[in-house]
């Protein structure tokens, strides 16, 4: 006689007390155990190459090997290494000048062995400098940046603009919170993933900014949800229309932004303020930070921004904005004008017709 062995059927795995919240725990413990696998396989792994571009470096200084010892090298790694595909000639010379960048193994074990190898080859092709290329680390770290992200973020400038708007957050937001706040905004920002042209109004810009909200939310950086565009308040029985608005999720607060397609006038700052009062008064909620205010303009004069905020008590900042031309200013010299072109296309209708008359 053959003994059926008990099943658990779908619908009893819930008849055991716990068993729902034991299977999630062990999910979420073995997730955790894998992530932190994959990282201490990536730490390893960069600092294996950091010293195989360290002892590359040595032995060519003391013992005058030349360049192409790198190519030998990498022949006979990956013949006795078959299935790893780290030992190219190429990546050999990435671990050179990687070690040869950084000659503190401490700095490659704290931020850098916790980037991809990928990220550091990006650091070290597009940045000089050391504290940029530190930086930029820190930013992947905490933001989780992929690649890509990080490229365009180094080609955006991102550490010259970060935290340089001119503000009036040491007045008017309490610490730590005024230091986060002006770490968040940047200046200038980048819009060249808009195509606009050079006469635009600032309704263009707008709608320009929601249909690329995906680009946007990027440059403004992490942590922007979108609420609205023309966002509606009523005050005072009558309607008012915010260009933009976002809450920030690590601010805990309403941004209001309010754009602009000229130089920063003083009057602007008052609007802002009467903007994130009102944000205040109908919007915010008990445990949300103060509402935060941003004017984006074209461009700036920044005395005149100082003054204009220096005696606000609402936390405003003003930053200027670039978008790229769609073409270069030589090339709008050398390219006929509509009425060159049309012309053009009258003379050779006419001489079509010519041709068909004969």
């Amino acid at each position: 006689m053959v003994e059926n062995t008990p099943r658990l059927s779908k619908s009893s795995k819930s008849d055991i007390v716990g068993y729902e919240d034991f299977l999630a725990e062990l999910k979420t413990r073995i997730s955790t155990a894998q992530l932190r696998a994959a990282v201490a396989v990536n730490k390893e792994l960069v600092l294996l190459y950091w010293q195989i571009g360290r002892d590359i470096i040595h032995r060519q200084q003391q013992q005058g090997w030349g360049a192409k010892v790198i190519d030998r090298l990498a022949a006979d790694l990956r013949k006795a290494f078959p299935e790893m595909k780290g030992f190219s000639p190429r990546n050999l010379k990435y671990m050179r000048a990687f070690a040869e960048a950084y000659h503190d193994e401490q700095i490659v074990q704290a931020p850098l062995a916790q980037i991809s190898w990928y990220h550091n080859i990006a650091l070290i092709e597009k940045l000089k400098v050391i504290d940029e290329r530190l930086w930029y680390a820190q930013q992947t770290i905490q933001h989780g940046w992929s690649r890509n992200v990080l490229v365009h973020q180094i080609e955006s400038k991102l550490y010259q603009r970060q935290g340089k708007a001119t503000t009036n957050f040491n007045n008017t937001l309490p610490q730590p919170q005024s230091e986060l706040a002006q770490q968040l905004l940047k200046d200038p920002y980048n819009f060249d993933f808009l195509n606009l042209g050079k006469d635009f109004l600032e309704r263009d810009l707008e709608r320009a900014l929601i249909n690329h909200i995906r680009d946007f939310l990027l440059e403004l950086g992490v942590g922007f949800a979108f609420v609205g565009s023309q966002y509606h308040l009523e005050v005072g029985g009558e309607d008012f229309y915010i260009d933009l608005l976002f809450y920030h999720l690590r601010l805990r607060c309403f941004v209001v932004i309010d754009l602009k397609i000229e130089e920063f006038k003083p009057e602007f700052s008052g609007k802002m303020n009467f903007y994130v009062s009102a944000v205040d008064d109908l919007l915010r909620h008990t445990n949300d930070q103060p509402t935060i205010g941003l004017i984006l303009c074209k461009s700036k004069n920044k005395i005149i921004a100082e003054y204009s905020l220096r005696d606000i008590y609402k936390p405003i900042g003003v930053s200027t904005y670039q978008i790229q031309d769609t073409l270069p200013e030589q090339l709008h010299n050398n390219l006929p004008t509509i009425e060159q072109l049309e012309a053009e296309l009258e003379t050779i209708f006419l001489k079509v017709e010519d041709t068909g008359n004969l």
